[in-house]
């Protein structure tokens, strides 16, 4: 198992990317920690691990605030004493451009996302530095590289994901500390139909361009789970600073 004895503490976990991602690092060998809004979700997430023979814990927690930021990694700490790997994955997204983002939905955009990894990497990085070891992986997007079209906050969000953990990579990679991010393209998760309503498009149309690329398929939560497994293992000993693109060929073609 490639997370034997480590501990995981997830974003955004309680659905999509995120669950998946916490029911593979438990598979692997983790204890997992959980964050998010949904207590119901959360506690599912949760059952899932301890019934198949794992152990987890779910927080409640909003990463837009810096009290619950540091309450979960206070309580990770006091159950299982350490932190090897936080996933910083939660995350909105609002289909609009400039003219049409109101500051609430730029500003929950950019908190969620860009402020919560922040808060998350701020209260974490201490019990890491004093470890001398830990791997922070923060969930980007390829439109974080290239931009898309309705996305102007979003795009923000993610692009300043990739270059604040480059930042990051520089500053801890002497701290024996690596920071990554993974770019997913169009996955399917509750997010995806939610955006094609909020388009006007029905889903058949939505899905038949999203699936515009070179593999000829969206995404599954599955597929970037495995992603982050490989930036949070010992696989990627000698990556950081990175933006891995998992996308189906999107971001190439």
């Amino acid at each position: 198992m490639r997370l034997e004895a480590k501990v995981a503490l997830i974003t955004g976990g309680t659905s999509g990317i995120g669950s998946a991602t916490a029911i593979l690092f438990a598979g692997e060998g983790a204890k997992v920690v959980i964050t998010g809004r949904n207590a119901e979700r959360g506690a599912q997430v949760v059952d899932e691990i301890v019934g198949n023979g794992g152990e987890a814990l779910f927080i409640r927690s909003d990463v837009r605030i810096a009290k619950d930021c540091r309450n979960a990694v206070d309580k990770t700490l006091e159950r299982f004493g350490k932190i090897d790997i936080l996933f910083n994955n939660a995350g909105v997204f609002h289909p609009k451009s400039i003219p049409d983002c109101t500051e609430e939905e730029w500003d929950e955009t950019i908190d969620s996302s860009l402020k919560g990894a922040f808060l998350m990497s701020k209260y974490t990085l201490p019990s890491m530095i004093a470890q001398g070891s830990g791997s922070i992986i923060h969930t980007s997007s390829g439109w974080g590289i290239l931009g898309g079209d309705k996305a102007a906050a979003y795009c923000a969000a993610k692009g300043g994901l990739i270059v604040m953990a480059k930042a990051m990579a520089i500053d801890h990679g002497p701290d024996g500390i690596r920071v990554n991010c993974v770019c997913p393209g169009d996955v399917l998760t509750p997010m995806l139909p939610d955006d094609a309503a909020k388009r006007g498009m029905s889903w058949d149309d939505y899905a038949a361009g999203a699936a515009k690329r070179p593999l000829g398929r969206i995404g599954t939560a599955d597929d970037i789970a495995k992603a982050v497994l490989y930036l949070a293992s010992d696989d990627s000993s000698f990556v950081t600073g990175e933006a891995l693109v998992v996308d189906g060929g999107g971001v190439a073609g």
